[in-house]
């Protein structure tokens, strides 16, 4: 990771962070930007990964899952684990050129867990958390090779029982993207996040970390990626998780995409397979 660190500070360098974009500072929630003026579509999915790119000021995007998987066969607890999401939704809205706010939405959550030694089954459904969040452009919005952006987020406590832990939690996190050579593009995020502590006597950081790369397949409508994710969590007795993501996505028109991925675990306190397939749209 120090490695990833390095690499993006010299990015950040590059006398290409430098763009000739058209001033856009006047637009904002009450006046949009004109669409002859709006930036290529981007979105958060697919995979773990982050975009540094805010929606344009005036308009709004979602994105969600139609079906999201994640299934476990004796973790490091010893439970076979099957969580199952459907509409787990980001709605977005553009407050300046550079600024965007975004509300996640989890309506419809089933856990379902089967101990092996005691032969158990404990089963939840219901209303996920909601996670309010504030993206803020540094640079690249609106051109250049490379782009930065922070979020700052803030979890309110409204899943339903043995859902969530009922606690506020909160954390940033900085997506940053290079264009490379021959069409690549390297997305790197860093988050950290502060939560409750499983025992819920206090709180503890929790840092995760990525790096993915992605290309166009076929042509410019259909996009690969792979990624490798890493999360150390603080909380004691926790493990240490990694995973290799896999996602390819479809723009049906220039604000239309479809996508597919699948996350697979590394090591056993990952999830083994997270299957998912998902759609996202912007006004």
């Amino acid at each position: 990771m120090k490695k990833l660190i390095i690499t993006a500070a010299l990015l950040f360098a590059c006398p290409a962070l430098a763009d000739d974009a058209p001033d856009k500072s006047g637009y904002t929630l009450f006046n949009p930007a004109p669409e002859d003026q709006m930036r290529s579509f981007s979105t958060d999915r697919p995979t773990k990964s982050s975009t540094p790119y805010t929606v344009d000021a005036g308009h709004y995007q979602y994105e969600s899952d139609f079906v999201n998987w994640a299934y476990d066969r004796y973790n490091s607890s010893g439970a076979t684990t099957s969580n199952f999401m459907v509409a787990d939704t980001v709605l977005k809205a553009g407050l300046t050129n550079k600024t965007d706010l975004e509300l996640a939405l989890a309506p419809l959550n089933f856990n379902q867990s089967h101990v092996r030694d005691t032969d158990t089954n404990n089963t939840a459904s219901g209303f996920g958390d909601i996670y309010t969040r504030l993206k803020y452009n540094i640079f690249g919005n609106d051109g250049g090779d490379y782009a930065l952006a922070i979020t700052p987020y803030v979890k309110a406590p409204a899943a339903a029982h043995n859902i969530g832990n009922n606690h506020w939690e909160g954390g940033a996190y900085a997506p940053f993207i290079a264009n490379l050579p021959q069409g690549w593009v390297m997305n790197i995020t860093s988050e950290i996040d502060i939560l409750e502590n499983a025992s819920l006597n206090g709180d503890h950081a929790n840092f995760s970390n990525l790096i993915n790369f992605s290309h166009t397949v076929f042509d410019d409508s259909l996009t690969g990626y792979a990624e490798f994710w890493s999360d150390v969590n603080n909380d004691q007795g926790a493990a240490t998780q990694y995973t290799a993501d896999f996602a390819v996505s479809w723009a049906a028109k220039n604000n239309l995409q479809f996508d597919a991925g699948v996350n697979v675990g590394l090591n056993r306190a990952a999830n083994d397979l997270q299957p998912y397939f998902g759609i996202s749209q912007k006004f």
